[in-house]
C-alpha cells in the first residue's frame, strides 16, 4: 500500500542544512498497523509528512496505492490526499463548529449534498461512539472525546490509508489505551491501513504488526513488533523497549559480579524470554525433574504484545556442570530466547 524508496529531506538555511530524511526505504502492506517510533528530532514526523507530499522530498519516492505521490500536482494530488487521512497530536478541530459539523468539513469541501453528508456523518459517530454529542462544541469534550471527533473527520472521505501524528501522546494513559483500541478496531472493520508514529513504545506495543526505529534521520532497526520487542538489535531500540519492558538485572544481583565463565560448585544465572504457548508451559519443572538441577526464580514477569504472551524470567541454576549444561541444552530446544547473564561462585 505504501511503498518508500530512498526518501531524504533537506531543509536549507543559512546557518547550513538540516538534513532531516538521510535515504529511508520502506515497505507497509495493505492493512497492516505499521508504527515509527524515535525520539524527538529524529525525523519521524517530517517522514510521516512526506507520504501525503504536505512535506515535498528532497529526493526519493513514494508510492501510495501505485500512485507516485511526488509525481502528482494540483488537482491530482488534492484527488490522492482523499485516499490518504491524518489525525493529529492537537486535534484540529473547529472550534465555531459541532462534532457533527467538524466531521462533515472535508465532504462539504468536496461538495456533496447535505443529504449525502448526513448519511456518512453519523455512522461514523456511531463507530467512534460520539452519535449523543454530535451537537456539541469541541469547547464541550474531553481530549479523549476530541481525538475521537478527529478520527471520525480523518475517516470521513472513505480514506485506503490513515496516517497518525502522535495521536495519543496529549492524552492521558487511560484515554490512550481506548482510542488505541479503536484504532485496532477500526484498522479490522475497515481493512484500514494504518501509518503511525510516536515515541512512545506502549503504543507499539499494544496495536502495530511491524515497527521502524527512526534515529537521526535513518531507520536504523525494523521488523515485526514481536522480534523487536524479544530481540532488539540496537541501543535505541532496547532502549525504547526497556521503557514498557524492563530489561534490567533484579536488584538482587545488580550488584553482584557475574564471571563469563564457569565457577568450580557455582551457580549459573540466566534470563529466559517466553513467547505465546510457551509462558504456560511447566518448563522450569520439566527441567528440575529431568536435568536434575535446583531452579531459584529471581524475577519474572508476564505481558503482551499485540495480544500475544510474552514473559522474562531470570533464575539461578545449581548442579553438576553436566546437569547444568543439560538443563541449558533442554531450554535452548523449547523455542525460547536463552541468554547467560554469567555465573557466580557457590556457598558452602
Amino acid at each position: 500500500m505504501i511503498k518508500i524508496t530512498g526518501l531524504t529531506k533537506t531543509y536549507m538555511s543559512q546557518e547550513g542544512n538540516i538534513h532531516a530524511l538521510k535515504g529511508i526505504s520502506l515497505n507497509v502492506p495493505p492493512g497492516q498497523i505499521f508504527g515509527i517510533i524515535g525520539q524527538s528530532g529524529a525525523g519521524k514526523s517530517t517522514l510521516i509528512r512526506c507520504v501525503n507530499m504536505l512535506e515535498r522530498p528532497t529526493a526519493g519516492q513514494v508510492i501510495v496505492d501505485g500512485k507516485d505521490m511526488g509525481a502528482l500536482s494540483g488537482s491530482d494530488l488534492l484527488k490522492a490526499r482523499q485516499e490518504i487521512s491524518m489525525i493529529f497530536q492537537h486535534f484540529n478541530l473547529l472550534t465555531s463548529r459541532t462534532v457533527f459539523d467538524n466531521v462533515a468539513y472535508p465532504l462539504e469541501i468536496q461538495g456533496m449534498s447535505k443529504q449525502t453528508i448526513a448519511g456518512r456523518v453519523m455512522p461514523l459517530l456511531e463507530l467512534v461512539g460520539l452519535e449523543e454529542r454530535a451537537q456539541y462544541y469541541p469547547s464541550q469534550l474531553s481530549g479523549g472525546q476530541k481525538q475521537r471527533v478527529g478520527i471520525a473527520r480523518a475517516l470521513a472521505s472513505q480514506p485506503k490509508v490513515l496516517l497518525c501524528d502522535e495521536a495519543t501522546s496529549s492524552l492521558d494513559p487511560q484515554t490512550t489505551k481506548a482510542i488505541l483500541q479503536l484504532l485496532k478496531d477500526i484498522n479490522k472493520q475497515l481493512n484500514l491501513t494504518i501509518l503511525l508514529i510516536t515515541h512512545e513504545m506502549i503504543v507499539i506495543k499494544e496495536i502495530c504488526d511491524r515497527v521502524a526505529v527512526i534515529e537521526n534521520g535513518l531507520i536504523v532497526e525494523e521488523g515485526d513488533v514481536l522480534d523487536i520487542f524479544t530481540s532488539p538489535r540496537t541501543p535505541t531500540a532496547k532502549e525504547f523497549i526497556g521503557t514498557v519492558i524492563s530489561q534490567e538485572l533484579p536488584p538482587v544481583l545488580a550488584n553482584t559480579k557475574l564471571s563469563p565463565h564457569p565457577q568450580s560448585g557455582g551457580k549459573l544465572i540466566l534470563r529466559l524470554s517466553f513467547i505465546g504457548e510457551s509462558t504456560n508451559e511447566p518448563l522450569l519443572t520439566n527441567a528440575i525433574r529431568n536435568c536434575d538441577v535446583v531452579v531459584s526464580i529471581i524475577y519474572a514477569n508476564i505481558d503482551a504484545i499485540k495480544e500475544v504472551p510474552y514473559g522474562i524470567l531470570v533464575a539461578e541454576i545449581s548442579g553438576s556442570d553436566e546437569n547444568v549444561q543439560s538443563a541449558l541444552d533442554y531450554f535452548q530446544r523449547q523455542n525460547l530466547r536463552v541468554e547467560v547473564l554469567g555465573y557466580v561462585a557457590g556457598t558452602d
